[in-house]
């Protein structure tokens, strides 16, 4: 599940994520869903206040900075890998 923290400290993350906004230059397309049961694989984002519940605490930053680039996608269809033969799969689900 991709249970997703937003923290405000670069140290306490454990992916840095640059948001993009062209799907060609994002590494992964993301949904957001609405509930944990919706939540699945690193594409489906379930983004909680709650530290404890989390799969994965992430700190968005400049893309110089970042790990991985993030494109949110509006339906669950389209979010995935942007390229397959380079995906990290697991980054962000446990």
């Amino acid at each position: 599940m991709a249970r997703i923290f937003v923290t405000d400290t670069m140290g306490e993350a454990e992916v840095r994520v640059a948001l993009v906004d062209t799907r060609g230059d994002a590494d992964l397309w993301v949904c957001r869903v609405s509930s944990w049961g919706l939540a699945s694989g690193d594409e489906r984002w379930f983004i909680t206040p709650d530290r404890q519940s989390a799969t994965r605490r992430v700190f968005f930053t400049s893309r110089g900075m970042s790990q991985i680039a993030v494109c949110f996608v509006s339906t669950l269809g389209e979010a995935g890998w942007r390229d397959p033969s380079r995906a990290r799969p697991g980054i962000f689900s446990r």
